[in-house]
């Protein structure tokens, strides 16, 4: 699924998504776990959404966060929930910046990736990490693509499978410190991993 059609996707859910999940706990425990690794003041939400709970927590943890989505009215939604916070609607498949951060999260985000653009996203995360810096994403434990019907529209969906996902992150100099199949049994995976 090309970038644009998938934000347009979210753009029609975006206010659903805004009240579902602003102020939800869904994976802030992950992302607890994440932070325990983590120092340093710049952090990257790859997929922020409308922004909220992952925000504010970093915030709240004296990062300065930058978000970015390829939904239009999804950013939009993120840029009235938090105005002084820096997000761009771009896709992190061609998005390109000279900064780099010290946490990076893709919460539920990069499996929507066209399934080859997925070790290529992760070297990417993972140049844009400064040396200590935490990487933390979530992933299906499956590899493959699949697309499945969601608020009456189609979604797709690929993975490069665990054994995919840590083989990039190792091979792009990153420790694995913890991963976990969360949601069991359903097949949603997060890892965290540390530049070292």
């Amino acid at each position: 699924m090309k970038p644009k059609e998938l934000g347009e996707k979210y753009d029609k859910i975006a206010q659903w998504w805004h009240e579902r999940h602003h102020d939800s706990q869904y994976g802030m425990k992950q992302l607890d776990v994440a932070l325990k690794f983590a120092s340093g003041r710049s952090a990257l939400d790859v997929g922020c959404g409308t922004g909220g709970r992952i925000i504010r927590k970093l915030q709240d943890q004296g990062f300065v966060v930058t978000g970015i989505d390829v939904s239009e009215e999804m950013i939009n939604l993120a840029l009235q929930n938090h105005p002084n916070t820096s997000f761009f609607v771009q896709d992190i498949c061609t998005w390109e910046t000279d900064n780099k951060f010290d946490f990076i999260i893709a919460w539920d985000s990069i499996f929507h990736l066209p399934i080859q653009m997925h070790s290529p996203v992760i070297e990417k995360l993972c140049s844009l990490l400064e040396e200590n810096g935490v990487l933390i994403y979530s992933f299906g434990n499956v590899t493959g693509e699949h697309t499945d019907r969601w608020h009456e529209d189609d979604f797709y969906y690929s993975s490069i499978g665990i054994n995919g996902n840590l083989s990039a992150l190792i091979s792009n100099g990153l420790t694995i410190m913890h991963l976990e199949l969360d949601q069991f049994p359903e097949r949603h995976v997060y890892v965290v991993a540390r530049k070292s």
